[in-house]
């Protein structure tokens, strides 16, 4: 039973969202997410430009988390956060992060408590807000290459596992890092290594290639987060850190209120991807 105020607007059912032309705009995006009319996976969408991961917590616990990103890097990249209590983003566009999100996460001492498309009925004035780099923008830059992204080739969300990796802990946040993961022919993978270490702001070079017995996946069929994906006999499974690994530090921290973005529905911002790469 969830404990959130009666007036949240709750999750809407899933359903088949119409795809955008790759011309939308993220600000048009942002309209019709603001509107409730699109509460999908965002991959894909808005090309060019950055998507971001979203944490917001209480102030008092804003410190600990600032600095569980700047030791974890890969998994949460920083690239913006607000002041306590102020909804908008200035440096990436026309946001109000309450509303500009497709789905969101609200967690009560660590614990999943419900998914809603609008966070204003939520929103206190101590509440401090992080956006973390999202690996859908290296996706761009592997498809620009010529390589297949297999989960946007297939129309679903990137499988994403829990893995064994350990991350660096700050004060109350600990945990794991959750992979997102991408098949590859063995030459592609190299290129794709190539290619994503020139992102280090969404997740830079993979952690890991093949065996996902090694980091403690059992079943790539069988993704924690999003969906499963086709790996042929000949390619290998490529692994990345993940945005949602916060969420699992948050299950250890166990904050009493912290809100984040649902898995694959990201923030999208008028950052242009290229502002992140480094030539």
């Amino acid at each position: 039973m969830s404990d959130l105020p009666p007036q949240t607007t709750p999750r809407a059912p899933d359903k088949e969202t119409p795809r955008a032309p790759d011309t939308e705009t993220p600000r048009a995006l942002r309209t019709r997410i603001r509107a409730g009319a699109f509460t999908g996976n965002t991959s894909g969408y808005a090309p060019g430009h950055v998507q971001c991961n979203i944490v917001i917590l209480p102030k008092a616990w804003a410190g600990d988390f600032l600095r569980f990103c700047q030791l974890n890097p890969k998994p949460c990249p920083l690239v913006a956060s607000g002041e306590a209590g102020d909804p908008s983003l200035p440096t990436l566009g026309d946001i109000d992060i309450r509303s500009d999100v497709p789905s969101y996460r609200i967690f009560r001492d660590g614990e999943l408590a419900e998914e809603v498309t609008d966070i204003r009925a939520l929103w206190q004035d101590d509440l401090v807000t992080f956006a973390l780099g999202c690996s859908f923008s290296f996706e761009e830059a592997l498809m620009a290459d010529g390589l297949e992204v297999r989960n946007i080739a297939e129309g679903v969300n990137v499988p994403m596992y829990r893995s064994n990796i350990a991350c660096e802990p700050a004060g109350p946040f600990s945990g794991n890092m959750v992979v997102s993961m991408r098949p590859f022919l063995a030459a592609d993978a190299i290129r794709a290594v190539q290619i994503c270490t020139r992102f280090p702001s969404v997740h830079g070079a993979p952690v890991h290639l093949g065996d996902p017995a090694l980091i403690g996946i059992e079943e790539l069929g069988a993704p924690d987060y999003g969906d499963a994906v086709t790996v042929k006999q000949d390619e290998l499974p490529v692994f990345w850190a993940c945005g949602v690994t916060p969420q699992v530090a948050l299950e250890q921290a166990r904050p009493p209120l912290c809100i984040t973005h649902s898995p694959g529905c990201m923030l999208v911002t008028d950052l242009p991807n290229s502002r992140l790469a480094i030539l």
